[in-house]
């Protein structure tokens, strides 16, 4: 059974830095892309990032270029997501999602998902 979970989100003060960690089981990450995404109350959910396990291919948010960097660990089954310089308007909740056919670029078509690890940036 294909499995996500989250971890490292918490509390910290913008400028600071946080990374999160999206452990996979029940299959392997070398034919899926992983996306994170943030939900945010009042807001759509909103695509952050994606890593298209074929090539290795990356992908932002503009709102979130040059200061996250998405990276994978196949041989732990491990997506991160290193977030720095961090502001109030990254709070939200933060999901990661795999498919095998998602469209990275897009944030489309992503069919399992997380239960996400909440991330609040406040002073």
């Amino acid at each position: 059974q294909l499995q996500l979970v989250e971890s490292g989100g918490g509390l910290v003060q913008p400028g600071g830095s946080l990374r999160l960690s999206c452990v996979a089981s029940g299959f392997t990450l070398d034919y899926y892309a992983i996306a994170w995404f943030r939900q945010t109350p009042g807001k759509e959910r909103e695509g952050v990032s994606c890593i298209r396990s074929s090539d290795d291919s990356t992908y932002y948010a503009d709102s979130v270029k040059d200061r996250f960097t998405i990276s994978k660990d196949n041989a732990k089954n491990t997506v991160y997501l290193q977030m720095n310089s961090l502001k109030p308007e990254d709070t939200g909740i933060y999901y990661c999602a795999a498919d095998p056919w998602a469209q990275c670029a897009k944030f489309y078509g992503f069919g399992s998902w997380g239960q996400g690890t909440q991330v609040t940036v406040s002073s």
